[in-house]
């Protein structure tokens, strides 16, 4: 039996109830897009300060400020949980609190 991280089981449902409601509309790529230009898109569409951010994320100011400075790219989990609080602004007030 495979084993299922529980949380990346919690951020696919998040997913699919907060995009189930746009309309999504089919766009072939020619390659995966960069985790660090989505990224920067992604932090700078939230409007959060750093340290808020980073509260939202689960992270330390300083992992964001790693990813910032492209040291370190984030995980396909994180990548998910910053396309969910970048597509629904109100769950980053409540994982703030």
């Amino acid at each position: 039996m495979e084993y299922k991280d529980p949380m990346v089981e919690l951020l696919s449902s998040l997913e699919q109830i907060v995009f189930k409601k746009e309309i999504t509309q089919a766009v072939i790529l020619s390659q995966k897009p960069n985790s660090f230009n989505e990224f920067e898109q992604l932090r700078r569409g939230t409007g959060l300060k750093i340290d808020d951010f980073a509260r939202a994320m689960g992270v330390s100011v300083a992992m964001v400020q790693e990813w910032e400075s492209r040291r370190v790219k984030p995980t396909a989990t994180e990548m998910k949980l910053m396309r969910l609080i970048h597509a629904n602004p109100t769950l980053s007030k409540q994982l703030i609190e």
